[in-house]
């Protein structure tokens, strides 16, 4: 299980005071508005990242302004363009029951009722309406599968299973379609 999300990326310095500008990678940016501490790396899955504390944050239109204690000017801000912001799960928003991150989804086998394994999520992305779970299957197209409580009625993060009961003629689709993988 992802120790550590991925929530934001410098994009650029703010100002002459040590704020940065930060492109939210969240479905909500008011959550900034609650950090307290944060670690930036340059690669958030191999290195380890450095802490900074977090001395107050603001919206601006599409982008997050951040001033870190650790930043006293424009010059130490603009050292840390292109650093990702990552939380730990300890410090991450509590979920609703039935809610995950998309880090806990990646890398669990979809198996359906009827059709026994299905392949391992490789992808979620959003649609407005719903969120999708890419499936990856050997040497086949990725099979398409909406996130929906009928569809994948349940989710065992621990033993790595989202269990499901596909609509009819949705897994014909992906069977009779032509094409490999994406």
């Amino acid at each position: 299980m992802t120790e550590r999300f991925v929530i934001g990326k410098i994009i650029n310095a703010h100002g002459i005071r040590g704020e940065v500008k930060v492109f939210p990678i969240t479905d909500d940016a008011k959550r900034f508005k609650k950090l307290k501490k944060v670690i930036l790396s340059k690669d958030p899955e191999g290195d380890p990242g450095i802490s900074y504390d977090v001395e107050s944050t603001r919206i601006d239109k599409d982008v997050v302004l951040v001033k870190f204690r650790q930043t006293e000017d424009r010059t130490e801000a603009e050292k840390l363009k292109g650093m990702f912001l990552s939380v730990g799960r300890e410090d991450a928003v509590k979920l609703p029951e039935d809610r995950f991150f998309i880090a806990d989804l990646i890398g669990l086998e979809a198996v359906d009722d009827d059709i026994g394994s299905l392949g391992v999520v490789n992808d979620v992305y959003e649609t407005g309406a719903n969120s999708i779970l890419s499936i990856r299957r050997s040497g086949k197209r990725d099979l398409q599968v909406p996130f929906l409580k009928t569809v994948c009625y349940e989710v065992d993060t621990g033993s790595g299973i989202i269990r499901t009961r596909l609509p009819e003629g949705l897994y014909e689709i992906y069977e009779t379609s032509k094409g490999g993988g994406r």
